[in-house]
């Protein structure tokens, strides 16, 4: 065991040194590369073989969920009929260790045909692929980070140098895009982060639920009853013009028992002026109103009107926490 962890270690460490061996190697063919990458009127495809196939395949799902349109295509396809793919406006990011994968050629030949640029990322500059690229960003050579297989063979510190290399130009792109948190959301809609980053507007399209509500005169017993129909915990306490009053929560029923409780009206035991959200507001950002506040659940308000009400529970079920 001993043994098997110290393999850990020492791969680990060797990807480390390929990684700063790499940073080393950015240069202004760096800044040409995102130019190219920006001015793009059309996609960016990716392509490669392989194991770098795999990192390409990455690299263009990055691309894509962050404002540049991209997609991968393998090269071996690409030779049989995928090359309609590529058009005028495109640049293609083409991706080999060696620079030497002979299923490449066919792409980089159509390229250099109709004028479609190439960024290629390889640790040889004079290899084929090199030859066809306006521009070549190196990865280190063997000698530079040689690869933490045993036999210095299995694509390993290559590969991270690669992926390394393809996350910067995403990231460097994406920021001189000015590519905001917004923007990610609408990229994003599946998962926990789409979720939280819904607007409050958007989570009532799929929740159109009657809001729980009760006039300012109503007495305790349909208060409850309401409340309890509800099953988010609260109600709205609304005017005849359906303009949101005050807000009557559990805890409010409860601080509110007495002899004379049945006696008691809407507006007797409301809290006047809650907390509201936003229709324009992020869900992340309500629970976080919810968890700084301490509360577990709020109204939707808009021109003073309730259009909704989001709770905890409901938010926990449905996977935003």
């Amino acid at each position: 065991m001993t043994k098997t962890i110290q393999i850990a270690k020492d791969v680990i460490s060797a990807e480390i040194a390929g990684l700063e061996a790499l940073k080393r190697c950015i240069d202004s063919k760096f800044g040409e590369a995102v130019d190219l990458i920006l001015n793009a009127p059309n996609y960016l495809i990716v392509v490669g073989v392989g194991k770098s196939g795999h990192i390409g395949q990455k690299i263009a799902a990055s691309f894509a969920s962050t404002g540049t349109p991209s997609f991968f295509m393998h090269p071996t396809e690409a030779s049989h009929g995928d090359l309609g793919m590529v058009s005028e406006g495109c640049v293609i990011l083409a991706i080999s260790n060696s620079g030497e994968s002979r299923e490449l050629r066919d792409v980089l030949q159509y390229a250099q045909r109709n004028k479609i640029p190439v960024i290629s990322i390889t640790k040889n500059a004079n290899s084929t692929l090199g030859q066809y690229s306006q521009t070549v960003l190196r990865i280190p050579d063997t000698s530079g980070a040689p690869e933490a297989c045993p036999n210095g063979i299995a694509p390993t510190t290559s590969t991270t140098n690669t992926l390394a290399l393809g996350d910067a130009l995403v990231v460097a792109t994406m920021t001189q895009r000015g590519f905001t948190l917004e923007d990610f959301a609408k990229r994003h809609p599946g998962g926990k982060i789409g979720l939280r980053l819904q607007t409050v507007r958007e989570w009532l399209l799929t929740h159109t639920e009657n809001v729980p509500a009760v006039s300012a005169g109503t007495k305790m017993d349909e208060t409850i009853s309401v409340i309890s129909k509800g099953a988010k915990g609260c109600a709205a306490v609304i005017d005849h013009d359906g303009k949101m009053l005050g807000m009557i929560t559990d805890g409010d029923l409860r601080r509110a028992l007495d002899s004379h409780f049945s006696q008691k009206t809407a507006r007797e035991i409301m809290t006047p002026s809650p907390r509201a959200i936003s229709p324009d507001m992020l869900m992340r950002d309500v629970i976080e109103l919810f968890t700084q506040n301490r509360i577990s659940n709020g109204f939707i308000i808009e021109d003073d009107c309730p259009l909704g009400v989001i709770d905890m529970k409901s938010l926990l079920a449905e996977g935003y926490l």
